[in-house]
């Protein structure tokens, strides 16, 4: 399983690598806004990719592990659905226009990759060493979902106060100049950060932050650090996609919020069960993850949010 394993993630690593030298070099060279088209083409090229990929796990690893991949990716892109409505809070905000939002996004996907790769790295070696952490986990996505079956979000978040953006005026001299897509400005002879790199610094933020949960949520399905980190990084790939898809139609699932919740609170569950001896096959987890997403889709499109 190990030689498949390893096999597995160089092929993994051909396809992240390759998208994204593409995507930055030929694709996306000139700063444009993407088309809902192009949205929709790369969202199913991603979500093909990645059940294709769990079909090669499948069938190199075994059932157990590919539906432990499928969870961990469901789960992690239900998730993001979160993250996009803070980062369309964001653009917002600021009054990023709209061709500069891929630019913002890629950059962004970019830090994702490395800070999860780290997150996950050291999350792998603190549970070979301390097994008891993961009913730690367990209890942090019980209690996450808890939380946001109570959330009301924010719509008017005064992001001129993150203590990210404070943390870096200390750091950076910023200038309030229009951008035109560059992150640094030379203005008198000195180099100035934009609110373009001010936008990338809260995105990358947001997402660290969202990583609190999902990361131990991936752990909580499967502890082998492959499954973990393919799954989080085929879900964000195709973040950005989703992001131009959804943009205008994200607040009409409401009840999404409500499913992700529930699923947070059953992984939870399922890991603090293992303190009795109670274990779920992954083929089970996966049924139940699938069927709680269906289920808060379908509402939100029977039951639409009133206005």
């Amino acid at each position: 399983m190990l030689a498949a394993e390893i096999n597995l993630f160089y092929l993994f690593a051909a396809i992240i690598i390759g998208f994204l030298i593409v995507d930055l070099g030929f694709l996306n060279r000139k700063a444009h806004k993407i088309s809902l088209k192009s949205a929709f083409l790369q969202s199913l090229f991603w979500v093909g990719i990645s059940c294709v990929f769990g079909a090669l796990i499948y069938m190199s690893m075994g059932g157990e592990q590919a539906a432990a991949f499928m969870s961990a990716y469901v789960t992690e892109k239900m998730l993001s659905v979160d993250n996009l409505f803070v980062i369309l809070l964001i653009f917002s905000f600021f009054g990023l226009e709209e061709k500069y939002y891929h630019r913002v996004l890629f950059w962004g996907i970019m830090g994702a990759i490395v800070f999860r790769a780290i997150f996950i790295g050291l999350g792998a070696f603190i549970i070979s060493q301390f097994h008891w952490v993961l009913y730690i986990f367990g209890a942090i996505l019980l209690y996450t979902g808890v939380m946001l079956l109570k959330d009301k979000k924010e719509e008017h978040a005064d992001f001129n106060n993150h203590f990210i953006l404070r943390w870096a005026k200390k750091i950076f001299a910023f200038t309030t100049n229009y951008h035109d897509g560059k992150f640094f400005l030379k203005e008198n002879g000195k180099w100035h950060a934009t609110v373009l790199f001010m936008i990338v610094l809260l995105v990358e933020a947001t997402d660290i932050i969202f990583a609190v949960d999902s990361i131990p949520a991936a752990f909580a399905i499967s502890q082998d650090p492959f499954i973990v980190f393919t799954s989080n990084i085929f879900a964000i790939m195709g973040l950005r996609a989703l992001f131009f898809l959804i943009e205008g139609v994200v607040h009409k699932f409401h009840y999404l919020q409500k499913g992700l919740a529930f699923i947070l609170m059953f992984i939870g569950a399922k890991m603090l069960a293992g303190i009795f001896h109670i274990h779920l096959s992954s083929l089970m987890s996966f049924g139940i993850i699938m069927s709680a997403l269906s289920m808060s889709l379908l509402l939100s499109v029977l039951f639409p949010k009133k206005i």
